[in-house]
């Protein structure tokens, strides 16, 4: 058996000791957090309305990223995690029920808030996402 080793190269000056040149630790690394997201994110800020039960008006706010499974988006409050509410897309009059999935975080604009659809909505945003290739 032949050996994949080149005597003529040279390892990387970033090689590690003891690393074979030629061969790509990279493609035994664990998966990107990006790698790893269920659909693809799209930076996009526009207005949303949140329908929280027991208020007598809609929340506005605006998404800060959006996905065909959900969105972030930036509300003047906070919601704690696990809570469902009604997530109005104004321009389409749209609306789908949507789950906040982990806690909020403040920021100068507001809180912070990952949701995602409790039932697929891919054209909520009126966006067209490509199939997930991961």
């Amino acid at each position: 058996m032949k050996s994949l080793s080149n005597p003529n190269v040279k390892p990387s000056a970033y090689a590690k000791p003891g690393e074979t040149p030629g061969v790509r630790p990279a493609l035994n690394r664990q998966p990107t957090a990006e790698e790893r997201r269920r659909a693809q994110r799209v930076l996009l800020r526009m207005r949303i309305l949140a329908h929280v039960t027991g208020k007598a008006e809609a929340v506005e706010g605006f998404t800060h990223t959006v996905s065909a499974t959900g969105a972030m988006i930036i509300l003047p409050e906070g919601f704690a995690q696990g809570t469902k509410f009604i997530l109005e897309n104004p321009k389409t009059q749209q609306k789908v029920e949507v789950n906040v999935v982990r806690p909020s975080q403040l920021n100068q604009e507001g809180a912070l808030m990952p949701i995602e659809f409790l039932s697929p909505a891919p054209q909520f945003w009126n966006i067209f996402f490509p199939p997930n290739v991961n």
